[in-house]
């Protein structure tokens, strides 16, 4: 018996996140303090600071921003502060700085530099103890436990519940979407299971694949594509469901897999009318989400429905279980994707 069989850690991740949801659920008062200082400071923007994977959380926020708080918001480009030395004014805007780790230089700088121009800083971090934390003002920590898979999971779903969590609380809310999650998400792992099986053998020896999503959705439709090309060295892209019909379908065709993430609510209507037209081109879709069987597909992941705002916490959960499969089937190790570390280290 070998010492690590591949993709052991990562499973394991996988499975943690519906008691990961529940703990997050239950500690949201922590949560709810920090959105009290930040209501005081009645910030006027917000700014989003993040690297890979926590990007697409950023992304995420910034919707969560613009339609529950309805304040403008907008995703920081750290190399105009390390690179380029930009100094705006940042009095009265809010900066969220997202990394999982709390290491990367580039966000610390770039959360040191804000504060000093003025903004309020807020890390959003899966290690309390980090660098990120102690130049931030305030903190929220997501608390996922030590990920040893290099491809982030629990990390990526307990920061997106982790934001929401922040950004409702700030609205005033009391976090009732969110409250069933660890449940639903315990279910949404059982639900789909069958359908990311057959999901595995069906794309196991495609070449290209494309991910798309509207709204709420599209940063899964991000992370998709980013797991996918980590765990399975698979070319994938993503696009909004929005732009996609702006190009990009010209591409598409019978030797294309499209991923497309649908959820209930208006990001999942939305995105009929590109699926039919992709549906069209003789393309083969797989649907994830609630609202999958609601659109033409060839396979169909099901989701547990909730409300839009925190579906993208739920069907995220099912393409983790797709990458990890597709890993193992092409023979490769989603623990230890090759030339990939746990930190990246960028200015």
């Amino acid at each position: 018996m070998t010492d690590h069989q591949p993709g052991r850690h990562m499973a394991a991740e996988i499975d943690q996140q519906p008691a990961i949801f529940a703990d997050l659920v239950a500690r949201r008062s922590a949560i709810a303090a920090v959105a009290d200082a930040i209501r005081a400071r009645q910030p006027r923007f917000v700014l989003l600071a993040a690297r890979g994977s926590s990007d697409h959380a950023a992304l995420y926020a910034k919707y969560l921003t613009e339609v529950l708080l309805q304040l403008p918001a907008g995703l920081v480009s750290p190399s105009t502060t390390t690179l380029y030395g930009a100094q705006p004014d940042l009095r009265d805007v809010l900066l969220v700085s997202v990394s999982q780790s709390g290491g990367s230089p580039d966000l610390l700088e770039v959360t040191e530099s804000a504060r000093a121009r003025g903004a309020l800083t807020v890390a959003v971090t899966n290690t309390a103890d980090s660098p990120l934390n102690g130049a931030a003002e305030l903190s929220v920590d997501v608390g996922a436990g030590v990920e040893q898979a290099v491809a982030a999971t629990k990390t990526y779903s307990a920061t997106l519940l982790a934001l929401y969590l922040l950004v409702d609380a700030i609205r005033g809310g009391n976090g009732t979407h969110a409250a069933a999650l660890g449940d639903q998400a315990a279910a949404a792992l059982e639900l789909s299971a069958d359908a990311v099986a057959e999901a595995v053998q069906r794309y196991r020896f495609v070449d290209r694949v494309l991910t798309t999503g509207r709204g709420y959705s599209l940063p899964s439709a991000l992370e998709a594509a980013l797991k996918l090309a980590e765990t399975s060295y698979l070319a994938a892209r993503a696009y909004s469901g929005a732009d996609l019909l702006h190009g990009p379908v010209a591409a598409v065709d019978p030797e294309t897999a499209v991923l497309a993430i649908t959820s209930a609510g208006r990001g999942g209507d939305a995105l009929h009318d590109v699926l039919d037209v992709v549906h069209g081109r003789g393309a083969d879709v797989v649907a994830v989400g609630s609202a999958a069987d609601k659109v033409p597909a060839a396979l169909r992941i099901p989701v547990p429905e909730t409300a839009e705002e925190v579906a993208p916490i739920l069907e995220i959960l099912p393409v983790q279980r797709l990458a990890h499969g597709l890993a193992l089937a092409r023979g490769g190790d989603p623990d230890s994707p090759r030339g990939l570390k746990k930190v990246t280290r960028t200015r």
